[in-house]
């Protein structure tokens, strides 16, 4: 069985840029695009220092797409809605560390990163059966998703 080689969703020049991908992710599909919303454009160090207030449940992530019975949290920035998505927070934090070390690979300085492009895609399903009584059986589904992130060097 071959393995999928996926693509970047934008080409930009390589030039003082730097990126990373992961593939196939156990998270909310939901609470990734939202997540991916709002640290569009934020710097690396300051999405992973907010990210890792997500993760200690101290700063919610404002939920402005997805907002449907979601209760109001204190301390967004401009919104009411939000939640703490600590699992989904956990991976972005990864995903930007990760983008981080290759832009040291690459000879730029890590301090002035800033996100360019940041996205959350839907992964596979995967098909599993719940058993319930009597014999019969429902399904359920595992969602997974992709994430990818470009960061430039701002002067």
């Amino acid at each position: 069985m071959a393995m999928v080689q996926r693509e970047y969703m934008v080409q930009m020049e390589k030039e003082g840029t730097a990126r990373a991908m992961a593939t196939e992710l156990d998270i909310s599909p939901k609470h990734a695009i939202e997540i991916a919303d709002f640290i569009r454009h934020m710097s690396t160090s300051q999405a992973i220092g907010y990210l890792e207030k997500v993760a200690r449940l101290e700063s919610p992530i404002p939920m402005k797409r997805f907002k449907r019975n979601v209760s109001h949290k204190r301390g967004i920035p401009g919104w009411a809605a939000g939640r703490y998505p600590v699992k989904a927070a956990k991976a972005y934090i990864a995903l930007l560390q990760s983008a981080v070390k290759n832009a040291e690979y690459a000879g730029l300085d890590t301090e002035s990163l800033e996100i360019v492009h940041i996205a959350a895609n839907k992964g596979r399903t995967f098909t599993r059966f719940f058993p319930r009584a009597m014999g019969r059986a429902t399904p359920k589904r595992g969602e997974r998703v992709n994430l990818e992130v470009i960061v430039r060097e701002v002067a």
